[in-house]
């Protein structure tokens, strides 16, 4: 009986819905384009791709978005042999947009349709006002951003009191919010209930036009008006001034995260070998060369080839580290001067090796796109995406790094031989294997280190110069050889430089950082964690 019921169904639905069943793009109907919106298109007339544009913005289907979408970025073309319009889509397929066919011959003859600065404004304008009326969140929070940055110039108040009440993301919410309160604000006809509506709304946006718009209500005549539109201004400027201090808080992390990474691997052959390397800014900067060339090995994949940068850039300095241990370190172990002296000469030879190899000028190393713009978090509070991953990853090297010192052999032996040199060899351990691996392992971390400055500045024969003192202040200050120094040093040294970067300038904030560790270092010589062991003691 259900079969029947269920069968009887089904053949009713095959034989009378399809026609109630609108055409997608890509079906062999395509999308039904007038044969008047086909000919303006293709028009070289302004005027008539105006009129197309108009007819497009109001039938409110996705396919004529696509259209418009496709108008905007320059994929839409004119088929002038077959007096056809041809859409690229994203992925490089071409199809016809009367048709839905997809173009499998050349692309000869196809002219690009262009538009003009005030028709790409009005596609804008009917793609924003399309994504308001239920198209994804991401498309929606743009939209509303556009439409607020707009003044609300191209709605009614009507039309947002719709948007509003169909709307349940809080991001959206706000912003349509806060473009009602601005037709609102600006409406001389508005009764008082109306400006004390536009004020609590405008009061959770800190947009220049809602400050703005605030500040008018606040001079309003009505006093209750004016006391509700002061208070709003008020907390957004209490908003603002945490929103910036957060702010600055993050480029403080952000910057000691970085001197973390330059001076991590400089703490961990200072603190076993006692040796003061010179050349540690030229190792970073041979890995901000290695993420550069494997970006020009890979130049269409650049998120891959900064993720190849990483080891690439760890086995290049780490190398060239082991080298300078073997050759120059090992026959000077004992007589810092002469160490200091002769690392020295070698950053100077690795400046000049690269200026001769590849050239005297910076380099640029692009962003992959998840690395790129900015991560809005409110209106008042957005971090830039590289910084954000270069703090991750410091934090994962860091990791890293503590989980080898803790658990491994080498490690171990690391770990011993800073404490107590002599006790250790008796117990069998080779120091001068732990040297050389422990410098090669310090060397390698210094060229990622590279990798990740070189995402938020140039590349160039100098780059290392600008951290090589700030390293060792870093391992003074935070305790020779202790990584838990290293860290908490270079967060509290990249906060304070931010904190005090805004009352004394950048330079006078390094000298008084400067000044205050010394200071420091008068009171506790060990720094903050000092080593322990009774070499260390000595």
């Amino acid at each position: 009986m259900f079969k029947t019921i269920f069968g009887t169904f089904f053949a009713f639905a095959a034989v009378f819905l399809p026609p109630f069943i609108p055409a997608r793009a890509g079906d062999a109907g395509g999308f039904p384009l007038s044969e008047a919106v086909l000919k303006s298109l293709a028009s070289a007339k302004v005027n008539d791709r105006a009129a197309a544009i108009a007819e497009l913005s109001a039938n409110a289907a996705e396919e004529a978005m696509d259209i418009l979408r496709a108008l905007r970025d320059g994929r839409l073309h004119h088929d002038r042999a077959n007096n056809a319009i041809i859409l690229i889509g994203a992925d490089g397929t071409a199809r016809d947009v009367a048709s839905g066919g997809r173009l499998d011959t050349g692309r000869e003859g196809l002219k690009r349709i262009a538009v003009n600065n005030g028709q790409r404004e009005e596609i804008t304008r009917a793609l924003n006002a399309f994504a308001l009326s239920g198209g994804a969140i991401p498309d929606r929070r743009a939209a509303s951003r556009a439409l607020l940055a707009n003044g609300a110039a191209d709605v009614d108040a009507e039309t947002l009191g719709r948007l509003i009440a169909q709307e349940d993301d809080p991001a959206v919410l706000r912003n349509l919010r806060a473009s009602l309160g601005l037709l609102l604000a600006g409406n001389p006809a508005s009764p008082k209930a109306d400006l004390l509506l536009a004020a609590e709304y405008l009061s959770a946006s800190g947009q220049v036009r809602a400050r703005t718009a605030l500040a008018g209500l606040a001079a309003s005549a009505d006093p209750d008006v004016a006391e509700e539109a002061g208070d709003a201004l008020y907390w957004i400027r209490v908003a603002g001034d945490w929103a910036s201090f957060i702010e600055t808080m993050f480029f403080g992390l952000s910057l000691g995260s970085i001197l973390v990474l330059a001076a991590i691997g400089l703490a961990i052959t200072f603190g076993v070998m006692g040796v003061i390397n010179m050349a540690h800014g030229e190792l970073i900067m041979l890995g901000a060369y290695a993420a550069w060339g494997m970006q020009r090995l890979l130049p269409e994949r650049t998120a891959f080839a900064l993720l190849l940068a990483i080891p690439a850039a760890f086995l290049l300095s780490g190398g060239i580290g082991a080298l300078l241990e073997a050759g120059v370190i090992r026959f000077l172990r004992g007589r810092p001067l002469e160490t200091l002296l002769a690392t020295f000469g070698v950053s100077l030879i690795l400046q000049q090796a690269v200026r001769s190899l590849v050239s005297p000028q910076n380099r640029a190393v692009d962003n992959p796109a998840f690395m790129s713009g900015m991560w809005r978090i409110t209106e008042n509070f957005s971090v830039t995406c590289n910084r954000l991953y270069i703090l991750i990853f410091c934090f994962a090297v860091f990791a890293a790094i503590l989980a080898a010192m803790r658990w491994t052999r080498l490690g171990l032996e690391v770990r011993a031989v800073s404490q107590n040199r002599p006790i250790a060899r008796t117990m069998g351990v080779r120091d001068s294997r732990v040297d050389a691996l422990c410098f090669g392992l310090g060397s390698g971390i210094a060229g990622m280190a590279g990798v990740a400055l070189s995402q938020i500045t140039n590349v160039g024969p100098n780059l290392g110069q600008s951290y090589i003192v700030d390293s060792f202040m870093v391992v003074v200050f935070g305790g020779v050889g202790n990584l838990w120094g290293t860290m908490i040093g270079g967060i509290i040294l990249g906060v304070a430089n931010k904190l005090l970067e805004p009352l004394s300038g950048a330079m006078l904030a390094k000298i008084f950082i400067l000044v205050l560790i010394i200071l420091f270092i008068q009171k506790r010589p060990r720094g903050l964690f000092p080593q322990r062991g009774r070499a260390a003691e000595g």
